[in-house]
């Protein structure tokens, strides 16, 4: 059953910002480099903040949400639902967002111009793929699922085991993996310089360089810029939330009284707004038939405690990202919440002993609970402030 939001309660909670791509690539001006016979077309980078930001008189966006209103518990607690949102990383100006959204959809920074950051985390599947394990430029299976960028704003840690803390750390990964995107800085740097579009858009976005050369660390910031501009905090939980009961259904709510009930623990490590409490976790999830156990954290924490650890995922629209687990082995929601309710380390495999989180037990769900569970799980969508692909890119402008 569909609810209709009341429009002054969605206003104030989008609060600023327009339904709009701000997409400013114009029909191509066409020049030739006399140096390098290269065509380029003209580029125009977006000078306003992306919906849900306001554009401050520093000529930055600072995010603006409801959630900002409330106060943080501190972990005292589940808490109820107006609870704050984690430190969020903003401040970026409209033009370095608009450059990382071109250089995020532009398969040019792989090793063979054939692998895009949107490849494994596409708009159209909810910014991850749709696979169990995401596919590089080798055209094989890399070790793990490609996790969601919605709300990495607010994250600490990165990576399925996470070893990375910031997101330019993280990128690293994915750009010089040989079996992901497969390029070095060398090269990513000589890339984007041969591209004259470019240079211009990274003048534009980073006036302050006096160096003409674009260096990787602005190519960094501009992806960063981009990705923390991906926020999903609009859906029909967050207006329940905000005041409007009639945002959820009956069986929705008992979902999420499921949800946060002192048997079933979710919301213990799922924890609202962001639903995640941004820890590792061992849940003891199994491997797909044939794969053996991912040792996961204990790897780079060089620490037995975390075999088998990985890091606890947000919930936000989950919905959308199947399949599910770091080596998605669950093709469904009800595939995955049952998992939960089977009994603790029933899944372990045999001659392993790993140190499970003391939250995973046996909390013996109904099937009725179950399906509530997964009512409410889908309250969590929201793709309001989906990015818009460029219809053209710099690298490729006709």
């Amino acid at each position: 059953m569909t609810r209709k939001i009341p429009a002054i309660l969605f206003s104030i909670a989008v609060i600023v910002g327009v339904f709009s791509s701000c997409e400013k690539d114009i029909e191509p001006i066409v020049s030739t480099n006399p140096t390098t016979n290269e065509t380029s077309g003209d580029f125009e980078l977006c000078k306003t903040c992306p919906p849900g930001f306001e554009l401050t008189d520093e000529g930055v966006c600072r995010l603006r949400s409801l959630y900002q209103q409330y106060a943080s518990l501190k972990d005292q607690g589940v808490g109820g639902l107006k609870t704050a949102l984690p430190e969020v990383r903003d401040g970026f100006t409209p033009q370095q967002i608009d450059l990382g959204r071109y250089l995020f959809f532009d398969p040019i920074l792989s090793g063979d111009g054939t692998v895009s950051c949107s490849t494994c985390h596409s708009p159209e599947n909810g910014l991850t793929d749709g696979l169990d394990r995401s596919i590089g430029i080798t055209g094989d299976k890399v070790a793990r699922s490609a996790p969601s960028l919605w709300n990495v704003a607010f994250l600490k840690l990165f990576f399925w085991d996470g070893r990375a803390t910031t997101l330019e750390e993280q990128m690293k990964g994915p750009l010089f993996a040989h079996d992901e995107m497969g390029t070095n800085e060398h090269q990513l740097r000589e890339t984007i310089n041969g591209i004259p579009a470019y240079q211009k858009m990274f003048h534009e976005a980073f006036p302050e360089r006096d160096e003409k050369t674009v260096q990787v660390d602005q190519i960094y910031a501009a992806l960063v810029a981009f990705e923390t501009s991906l926020i999903s905090l609009n859906s029909r939980y967050d207006q329940y939330a905000h005041g409007f009961h009639g945002a959820l259904t009956k069986d929705e709510i008992e979902g999420m009284n499921v949800f946060r009930s002192f048997v079933a623990r979710c919301a213990e490590c799922h924890t609202p707004p962001l639903f995640t409490n941004q820890q590792i976790a061992v849940l003891g999830t199994p491997e797909p038939d044939g794969r053996a156990l991912d040792a996961g954290a204990q790897v780079p924490y060089n620490d037995a405690s975390m075999r088998g650890g990985f890091k606890i995922p947000s919930l936000r629209n989950i919905e959308l990202t199947a399949p599910y687990m770091h080596s998605g082995r669950f093709k469904t929601l009800r595939e995955t919440v049952q998992f939960y309710t089977d009994g603790r380390g029933h899944a372990v495999p045999e001659g392993e002993k790993l140190y499970l989180h003391w939250h995973v037990w046996e909390p013996q769900l109904s099937d009725n609970e179950l399906d509530r569970l997964v009512d409410f799980l889908k309250t969590l969508t929201d793709e309001t402030f989906m990015p818009k692909r460029p219809d053209r890119l710099p690298s490729n402008p006709s």
